[in-house]
């Protein structure tokens, strides 16, 4: 049973309980919607440079899911991808769908939504789909290995300056 509210999709305790569990068949109950939520996404996507959609959806560990669609600038570098926008409304980690139109390839996020997932930790899900409903799963240490995130700034530096 979902609660549709404000763009929000809210899972129930049945869904949120699955994504605990390792069976593949089980996983379906909640990935199959989650990649839904993220095709739907895409229809809100302001592309009009690039032409080319991206929609994703995020699943919170509480079960909320937090939707995001890539919005373009005449400035190139002032545009939000998809995936995180989705993270801003829900600055937190959890599991992450990504869909756009590609047929042959699953959609994978840029470098720059690489490293800001990776904030939130480097062992999360995102799950790379086509329009079919097909997906890969991988985790952020899949897509950025050997990454540097926020405990890289707490270990030991030879120099220091003179403001810190």
């Amino acid at each position: 049973m979902t609660d549709f509210r404000i763009g929000e999709l809210r899972v129930d305790g049945a869904d949120t309980e699955a994504r605990n569990h390792s069976s593949e068949e089980e996983n379906e109950d909640w990935i199959k919607p989650l990649i839904h939520q993220s095709q739907g996404a895409k229809e809100f996507a302001y592309c009009p440079y690039s032409k080319f959609r991206v929609g994703a959806a995020l699943l919170a560990h509480d079960g909320t899911v937090f939707t995001g669609c890539n919005v373009e600038n005449a400035s190139y570098n002032l545009g939000l991808c998809a995936e995180r926008t989705a993270i801003a409304k829900a600055v937190s980690g959890g599991y992450l769908a990504i869909a756009s139109d590609l047929e042959d390839q699953f959609i994978s996020p840029c470098g720059g939504c690489r490293q800001f997932m990776r904030e939130f930790g480097d062992h999360w899900s995102v799950y790379l789909s086509k329009p079919d409903g097909s997906y890969k799963e991988m985790t952020i240490e899949d897509l950025l290995p050997v990454s540097f995130g926020p405990e890289d700034l707490k270990k030991k530096r030879l120099f220091t300056t003179k403001n810190g």
